[in-house]
Formats: structure tokens, C-alpha cells, sequence
């Protein structure tokens, strides 16, 4: 693989290497784009000698040489390739453009853009005009009109995942304007405000029969985001079949791809209309809407691609420190991997996606076709549990026995007598032991 507009490569990460300046041409650049460390110009694998050391360094200078802020526009994540460790950075196009250099400011020694498959300092005129569209309508700039504000549940998530915030977390979690004061950010997800997500279930296939409204708010965005996950688990019942061979289950949806629209719907809703993302139940489907259209004129293709311009880099950021999200850009091709394209509706002011409850057989059915199609038919011989189970996999390669048996509803001995006869047809493969990762082998 060459480089191109979107993929930039890196032998190493020394101090000469100005990765900055690469971070900046794709933050800058609608697409946003992807850097690999530890691969020469020609794609050839060279790897990293001093992995964790160069993503901490890496992580640093991003964080503290770009302004503005690059949090939750950015991920970096090791991979192994002909078997030598490398680094990739994914870079999201940023909404605060134009982005560059602390060190040299908003001129053409600090700003750059990606041209072809080069970084090119941006010309001046551009950097002004792209100054003055900047959007100050963000939830980062607006100032909460709540200003006794306590934090109280997001320190316990982040306590549960070992990380302690200090006095500074204000600051270091952006949620301050330039003026010191709690922004509309920090009102989301301090523990009393304002915000409530509605989820609502009708008797039928209209909204004219309401048999349930529950509200999920007024705490933490953090916390309704946990309690829509949970109530939706449970909604997402599942359905028995026994045959000669096998007790079959399949759930309603697929929990993939439905955690992943829930999570997309929450984190990018636009939270200035001050009107939250909804969820709707139907007998025949699930509606989830979120407000505000495709961002920062991203296109319909480029939104199913999947390259990601996030509407509250903020959000994405503490979603993605407490593990709710794993690399930007994700979500919608997982969701793909079952759904259709059709199930995205989308306007100038909403974005909604509506999945059909199964049918006998429509989900094993789904992931069926979507895991044919894309290998051209080379799987024979599964079973539609080991379908699921394959398409979980391909969805997130770092699962566990246990997230498995959740998510499919079977016990963990039953789970890992699929995993052994997918081993044992080569079809997947452990990488790295137990802190290792599973390699689809299609």
C-alpha cells in the first residue's frame, strides 16, 4: 500500500520528524486522515522498537504543540503488521479550523494542509478566511447558565477505570471557556442539569398507542448514556428456535450495531438546539434520532466510509477516556457490517436510523450475507451461532468470552466450544495471548 491523500507513513518517531505538522495537514483536511509509524515511503514494514514510549511521546506532542485543542479528534492505537509492531494515528477532521503550530500561530510557518500526499504550509488568505467561518456556536464556548456545578458521577467513572481527577480536571477535560467559567459541556455532564433523553414504546407500528415514556437525564450525560444502554438491553429480548442440531437465539437487533447507533446518536447529537437525540420502540422496528444534519458539509459517502468529523470533539473525548468508544470513525461501519444503508434517514436539522426487529432468521440471515459478501462466500459449514459470534468479532477483535455470552445470551463453555471449532477451521486465530488480540483469517 502507497500513500495517498488520506494514509501518511513514518519510518520513526525521532524529534527531526515533524509530526506535528502532519497531525495539523489532516486535522485541517475535511477527511482527516491516517499516520503510520514504523513504515518507510515505499510501504515497507520497518516497525517500532520502543512502542509504548513513542505513543506516550506521541500522545504528548500532539496534546500540548496544537492549538487549538486536538483532544477527541485523535486516537492512537498500536497494530502488528508481517509481524513487527507499528503505530497508527487516526486524525479527524476538526471543526475549530484552522488549526496549527502553538509555536508559530495562525501563519504559514504553523498552519498546513494535506495536498495529495503531502503536508503544504496553507496559504495565508486561506488561514483567514477559515478564521473567520470558525464555529463559535460549540458546546465548548457556550457558557452553562448553570454555574454551581458538581462532577461527582463522572469521578466515579473515571475512578472505575483508574483514573483519578484531580483539581485540574476542569481544565484538562475542557470544561472551561476562555473566561474561566463552566461551559455547556460541563453542564452535560455534571450531575444535576437540564438534559433528559427520552425513550419511548408504542403498541404498534404509529405513534398513536403510547404504552411507555421514560426519561433518562437531569444526572450526568455519562449516566443516562448507561441507563439508555440498559434499558435497551433489556428491551433487546431474545428469540428461541430449536432445531435437530442446535438451540438457536437470536435478539431483536443486533446488540452491536445497536450500542454502536446509540453511542453515535448521543455523542454527536447537536446539544445547542438544546434538544436531545430520542429513542423509539415500535412493533416492528427502532427509531433512534438525533438533531443536527451530516457536520461540516460531510457527505453521505463520506459519513458511510466512515471518516469522522466529530461534532463534540469534548464529548468524544471523555467517551473515549472511559472506554465507551474505541476509534473514531467506527461506529457506522459496524453498524453496516448488519444494517443497510436505507436505515440512515437523513435532513438539514435531524439524522435518524431506524432498524427493523428480526424475523425469524433475519439476523443470523444478516450477518450472514454481510460476512459472504464481503469474503465472496469462502465460509462453509458454520452455524448461524458462530455467524454471530464471527460478526462480533470482525466488530470488536479484542472481545472476551464473557462480553460474547452477554451480548448473545448463551453461557461462557457454549461460547468457547464455538471459538475452538472457529479455531479449529482456521478461521480465526489468537494473537498475543491473553492481553492479545482474535485475527479473522477471511
Amino acid at each position: 500500500m502507497t500513500e495517498t491523500n488520506r494514509i501518511e507513513y513514518k519510518r520513526e518517531l525521532t524529534k527531526e520528524v515533524d509530526i506535528e505538522k502532519e497531525v495539523i495537514a489532516f486535522l485541517n483536511y475535511r477527511e482527516g486522515g491516517i499516520i503510520y509509524v514504523g513504515i518507510d515511503k515505499t510501504g515497507k514494514t520497518l516497525g517500532v522498537d520502543n512502542l509504548d514510549e513513542d505513543m506516550l511521546k506521541l500522545k504528548d506532542r500532539i496534546k500540548n504543540n496544537i492549538l487549538p485543542s486536538a483532544l477527541g479528534l485523535f486516537d492512537i492505537v498500536a497494530e502488528e503488521r508481517d509481524e513487527k509492531n507499528i503505530i497508527k494515528i487516526n486524525v479527524a477532521g476538526g471543526s475549530e479550523k484552522p488549526y496549527f503550530k502553538k509555536k508559530y500561530g495562525m501563519t504559514e510557518k504553523g498552519a498546513f494542509i494535506r495536498s495529495g500526499t503531502a503536508a503544504d504550509p496553507m496559504p495565508q488568505k486561506m488561514i483567514d478566511e477559515l478564521f473567520a467561518k470558525r464555529t463559535r456556536n460549540s458546546i465548548n464556548i457556550i457558557k452553562s447558565n448553570r454555574q454551581e456545578l458538581t462532577f461527582e458521577q463522572l469521578k466515579i467513572y473515571y475512578e472505575e477505570r483508574g483514573t483519578s481527577l484531580n483539581k485540574n480536571f476542569a481544565v484538562n477535560l475542557e470544561l472551561l471557556t476562555d473566561g474561566k467559567a463552566f461551559n455547556y459541556l460541563a453542564y452535560l455532564m455534571a450531575d444535576e442539569n437540564g438534559n433528559s433523553i427520552k425513550l419511548a414504546k408504542y403498541n404498534g407500528n404509529n405513534r398513536v398507542d403510547l404504552i411507555e415514556n421514560q426519561e433518562y437525564g437531569y444526572c450526568s450525560l455519562i449516566k443516562a448514556t448507561n441507563s439508555i444502554l440498559d434499558k435497551l438491553e433489556v428491551e433487546n429480548t431474545t428469540r428461541t428456535k430449536i432445531t435437530s442440531k442446535e438451540r438457536i437465539s437470536q435478539r431483536l437487533w443486533n446488540p452491536v450495531a445497536l450500542r454502536e447507533a446509540v453511542l453515535n446518536a448521543i455523542i454527536h447529537n447537536d446539544y445547542t438546539t438544546e434538544v436531545p437525540p430520542k429513542f423509539e420502540i415500535f412493533d416492528d422496528r427502532i427509531e433512534i434520532t438525533s438533531t443536527g444534519g451530516l457536520p461540516n458539509g460531510l457527505s453521505k459517502e463520506d459519513f458511510f466510509e466512515g471518516y469522522s468529523v466529530p461534532r463534540n470533539k469534548g464529548i468524544m473525548r471523555i467517551y473515549k477516556d472511559l472506554e465507551l468508544v474505541e476509534q473514531l470513525g467506527s461506529g457506522v461501519p459496524r453498524i453496516l457490517e448488519t444494517y443497510r444503508k436505507d436505515c440512515f434517514k437523513f435532513s438539514d436539522n435531524f439524522l435518524r436510523m431506524t432498524f427493523p426487529k428480526s424475523t425469524s432468521g433475519a439476523i443470523s440471515g444478516a450477518i450472514s450475507g454481510a460476512i459472504s459478501g464481503a469474503i465472496g462466500g469462502a465460509i462453509n459449514g458454520l452455524t448461524d451461532r458462530q455467524m454471530e459470534i464471527l460478526a462480533l468479532i470482525q466488530a470488536n477483535n479484542k472481545i472476551a468470552y464473557r462480553e460474547v455470552a452477554q451480548k448473545l445470551g448463551i453461557n461462557n463453555s457454549a461460547v468457547q466450544a464455538h471459538f475452538k471449532a472457529l479455531k479449529e477451521k482456521n478461521i480465526i486465530e489468537r494473537k498475543g495471548g491473553t492481553r492479545g488480540y482474535w485475527k479473522v483469517n477471511i
